[in-house]
């Protein structure tokens, strides 16, 4: 049967009308107890028919991703490892932050894919190799995962903020059902994340980022993690094969809102792009496309072949980035003793 989370509001209004003979504002019902109320079970929608539930029941199922293990770190990071329909496995992650008013809220790491098939020499999804992309149901069930946990949690404040798609795969070879599921976390009556706080970080697939610039649902990061095109084909082979010339002269062209940037992400591995002659190339890029910079310290996986810098040096790059005026940001490292950090992330039980 279908899982009706593959629906958009859209296709379910139709299906709606069209095979059950039914109404189109029985569709937002259903659209507001599967998104809303996180519901499991079309037996719990009050406000539908008995005989329409029935009728849901024999057609669709509402599968979410099944919990198989979650690991809570010591900075109270939380990854799930996540079963999918098919028994393929994926990781998401809660990460924590606290507000103004000392409450704590919530950002979720989302996959777009079973494994990945960039194989960036540094990530730990990159050597698993690739098993297949994620429909749009089994994406946003991550985050119905996600919110079910934290409100059982805190279920005075069960807010998780932001939606970052940097999780396992990369997502703009997933473009279809990406872009389905930025609709889907975009509409008022549905998960009501605005554009702002939704983030795809992706190493630069050209075609993506034209269909990706063209709806504006959300923030884009760029991989960069090079200053370079040898760098990059050193760290990156795959996704050098488009040059780093060819992928910044596209970036120039993709539509930004007003005090909206392009954040560029450059991990840092010791002694291969840590260097300040490095940080000066990377600040004439990021310069000249009007961006700002996340600066990642390397995060030690099991087929650890890099080093993280030394603290001294990390601060010595970001000085000489902000000698050249560019904004960066050195982003906390959070979930490491649970392999929950940037590019650590493997679906391993």
């Amino acid at each position: 049967m279908r899982n009706i989370l593959d629906f958009t509001l859209d296709e379910l209004r139709t299906t709606f009308v069209e095979e059950l003979s039914e109404p189109r504002y029985r569709a937002d019902q259903v659209w507001r107890w599967l998104w809303r109320s996180l519901a499991h079970d079309f037996a719990c929608m009050t406000n539908v028919s008995v005989k329409t539930r029935e009728r849901l029941a024999e057609e669709f199922t509402i599968t979410w991703p099944r919990v198989v293990t979650i690991q809570k770190a010591q900075d109270s990071t939380t990854k799930f490892l996540l079963e999918l329909d098919d028994g393929a496995r994926v990781e998401t992650v809660l990460i924590p932050s606290t507000d103004h008013l000392g409450k704590t809220r919530w950002s979720q790491c989302l996959s777009t894919q079973v494994g990945c098939p960039m194989a960036c020499t540094f990530c730990a999804t990159g050597q698993l190799g690739f098993e297949r992309n994620m429909s749009m149901g089994e994406m946003l069930g991550q985050l119905l995962v996600g919110r079910d946990y934290v409100q059982d949690l805190a279920p005075e404040h069960p807010i998780i903020k932001n939606v970052v798609f940097m999780g396992m795969g990369e997502p703009l070879l997933n473009c279809d059902n990406l872009i389905r599921a930025l609709f889907v976390l975009n509409d008022p009556h549905g998960l009501g994340f605005s554009p702002r706080r939704i983030t795809v970080s992706t190493c630069g697939i050209p075609a993506g980022l034209t269909r990706l610039g063209e709806t504006g649902l959300c923030y884009l990061a760029l991989s960069l993690h090079a200053p370079n095109q040898s760098i990059r084909e050193q760290i990156m082979p795959k996704a050098a094969q488009t040059s780093l010339n060819t992928l910044l002269a596209h970036l120039r062209s993709y539509p930004v809102k007003p005090r909206e940037h392009i954040t560029f992400e450059y991990l840092l591995l010791r002694g291969v792009n840590d260097e300040l002659h490095h940080a000066r190339e990377l600040a004439k890029i990021v310069n000249a496309q009007n961006g700002k910079l996340n600066l990642i310290v390397y995060n030690k996986t099991s087929h650890a072949r890099y080093e993280p810098p030394e603290p001294e040096r990390v601060l010595a790059f970001e000085q000489e980035l902000w000698k050249h005026h560019v904004t960066a940001t050195l982003r906390a490292s959070k979930g490491q003793d649970i392999d929950a950090a940037c590019g650590q992330l493997r679906a391993r039980s």
